[in-house]
């Protein structure tokens, strides 16, 4: 994925070029009075720079890459071979990326203006615009350790990412006992435990949860306890020795689902020609059952939404009252200070925003029900969730660089109200999670203008154009491959032997099917075999009662305030996709960094940290583009040991007596 970090670097030359070769005629507009313009005003500066990398990343979310709803589209034409007009789809598109830029622009006096708000996501992109464009005269200016270390990531990556991708997981325990389940069990990286497992590519390092440097040091303890409570303790416990949810029938680190007997479960079997579920054909063929690992990524799924909700309201609640009633007693900082000399945006602006989005994507859900199945009242409480939790959520990321996702608690409600319906439950979903993340990026956006000293009226504009270009730019590329390319979003093991598979849709259209087709009443209800999970909403929301309790008991122990519970208890939330050699790596990177040489040289931290984390960023992205289009594109690969992954193929084998898997020893 091309990150904002690489389009900073991009940009500066293209600036700077244009600068140089562009006319400096002054034109006058007609009817403008005085008032003229130029292709080219001058010097190309920094706050151009941010308003470019603001512009060019605009529309793709908070780390997701691309218009979410686009994923919408592909289901609907690739998977479930149903039509929509592509007017519809650029509607569902837009109205879900702006959506909710309306109640975000609302929220930045609690998130942006306050100085504890600090948003570390969106230091090394202020560190890195400022060594671009300051005169530095000294040996070792951050541009020239940024350019270094840059070249250096950029050469390097060609390494790990072509050349020998055997380095991205390094786990000896494999190679050392390549004849022992429970050995490859504990020691695989991307299938088991990781115990040992360690990686020399800085992609699996900053993988799902962003750079480690950027993190702080309170974020990595509370994700390495909560890491460790959940892969060392919990999973240990409940596979080997209480046989959770009969653990040992399926792989120890699975996303799959499986029929009772561990083989993986046919989905397409149970579905009608209505893209419905066939309830004759489910329970002829039982009900879908979980790797134990996966079961509790969703337990505690629910605990960090529930942990996020109480956590705020009881560390942050009251700042959020004395801003409501405009008697906050605090400071402005020098930040503050200086934006209030740009004219601020109306209040208006955003009400009508709000409101036009909400128009026309009643207009959608009724008028064009027929194409999206989306209910008027769902988008409306579509709507209530995503402005509930976008403060709560809003605070947690601004103080931790960690968002806590919406995505699982949508789906369980929309599967709730209209269960066997998923076009319906995914609409829902992107209404609800999206429009807060897309109002989290708002808000890390405006904080990143508020450091770099960017008019509010530049970075709506800016956003919200690029935004809409995004997105419609998002959806044509999309719909050409659709329409032009055969057998698009087949699997692998199918007779076209297409290359494109579309992985990620295919996970977005599982979980269509999971959350769905089939409902959350069958899975987490009464007629779930999972429905003790459920009393995970209940501990996580009390989770934070208990170390609130704590910290008045005990205010002069500062550690115990550090405790964040939504951080804790979601630490394993992005697993599966991420993988345990990602955490170990991540964690091991984070106290170095963010303990030791912040410790111990603090002034080389303080002026290279967040450089450092910009140039490895930038360099794996800028490598991994140049790779995609000169080799991966045309299929030129290179087959040695070094290409074979980490060699632990027994990991994902179960240890259940009678199972029989393929490639897998029989107990």
């Amino acid at each position: 994925m091309v990150t904002q970090i690489s389009i900073q670097v991009a940009a500066l030359p293209i600036g700077r070029f244009m600068a140089a070769v562009l006319p400096t005629k002054k034109f006058h507009l007609p009817g403008c009075g005085s008032r003229e313009f130029s292709l080219n005003p001058g010097p190309f500066n920094v706050k151009e720079h941010v308003l470019i990398s603001i512009f060019a990343n605009a529309g793709t979310g908070f780390g997701n890459g691309d218009a979410y709803a686009v994923g919408i589209v592909d289901i609907i034409k690739a998977f479930y071979k149903r039509k929509i007009s592509f007017f519809a789809s650029w509607l569902l598109v837009i109205t879900t990326q702006v959506l909710g830029y309306g109640w975000a622009g609302l929220l930045r006096k609690y998130v942006v203006d306050p100085a504890h708000m600090w948003w570390p996501g969106t230091l090394p992109q202020v560190s890195l615009f400022q060594a671009l464009h300051e005169k530095d005269e000294r040996k070792m200016s951050r541009a020239k350790f940024f350019l270094i270390a840059f070249i250096c990531t950029f050469c390097y990556t060609l390494v790990p990412g072509y050349l020998f991708p055997t380095l991205s997981s390094i786990s000896w325990i494999c190679w050392a006992f390549s004849k022992s389940v429970t050995a490859q069990q504990l020691g695989s990286g991307m299938q088991g435990l990781g115990l040992g497992a360690f990686t020399l590519d800085w992609n699996v390092v900053s993988a799902y949860l962003q750079s480690p440097l950027i993190s702080p040091f309170f974020v990595t303890v509370n994700m390495a306890i909560g890491y460790a409570l959940v892969l060392y303790l919990t999973i240990p416990i409940g596979y080997w020795v209480m046989n959770w949810y009969n653990a040992r029938t399926f792989p120890i680190f699975s996303s799959g689902l499986f029929t009772s007997n561990g083989e993986s479960y046919d989905v397409t079997s149970i579905v009608n020609d209505k893209f419905q579920l066939d309830i004759t054909k489910y329970e002829k063929k039982g009900r879908i059952h979980m790797s134990m690992f996966f079961a509790l990524t969703y337990g505690f799924s629910f605990a960090t939404i529930a942990a996020t909700v109480s956590h705020v309201c009881l560390f942050y609640g009251r700042d959020i009252i004395d801003r409501t009633r405009a008697s906050y007693k605090g400071k402005d900082d020098i930040h503050t200070k200086l934006m209030k000399k740009y004219k601020d945006i109306p209040g208006w602006w955003f009400y009508s925003m709000l409101l036009v989005t909400i128009v026309v994507s009643l207009v959608l859900c009724t008028v064009l029900n027929d194409q999206v199945q989306m209910p008027w009242w769902g988008l409306l409480a579509a709507c209530v969730l995503a402005s509930f939790f976008t403060l709560p959520i809003s605070i947690i990321t601004a103080t931790t660089n960690m968002t806590p996702g919406l995505n699982v608690l949508t789906e369980y409600v929309m599967g709730l109200l209209r269960p066997g319906q998923p076009i319906t439950n995914v609409c829902f979903k992107t209404y609800g999670y999206i429009s807060m993340t897309q109002a989290v990026s708002f808000l890390s956006d405006f904080k990143l203008g508020h450091y770099m000293k960017i008019p509010p009226r530049s970075m709506f504009l800016v956003q919200f154009v690029g935004t809409i270009i995004a997105g419609t730019v998002n959806l044509c590329v999309g719909w050409y491959l659709l329409t032009n390319i055969s057998h698009i979003c087949e699997p692998e093991f199918l007779p076209s032997d297409s290359p494109w598979t579309c992985p990620q849709d295919r996970v977005f259209f599982d979980a269509s099917v999971l959350w769905g087709l089939i409902g959350p009443k069958r899975i987490y209800g009464s007629l779930g075999y999972y429905s003790a999970l459920n009393w995970f909403f209940l501990g996580g929301f009390l989770g934070p009662v208990l170390v609130w309790l704590l910290h008045k008991a005990f205010p002069k122990k500062t550690w115990i305030s550090k405790i964040n519970l939504p951080i804790l208890l979601g630490a394993t939330a992005m697993t599966p996709p991420a993988t345990s050699v990602n955490f170990n790596s991540w964690i091991t990177v984070g106290v170095i960094f963010n303990y030791y040489v912040f410790r111990y040289r603090k002034q080389w931290w303080q002026r290279y940290n967040y450089i450092l984390s910009a140039a490895l960023d930038a360099g794996v992205a800028v490598m991994g583009v140049l790779l995609f289009f000169t080799l991966g594109m045309h299929g030129i690969n290179i087959k040695w040991w070094g290409t074979g992954g980490e060699y632990c193929g027994l990991a994902s084998c179960p240890t259940a007596k009678g199972i029989v898997v393929d490639g897998c020893p029989v107990y």
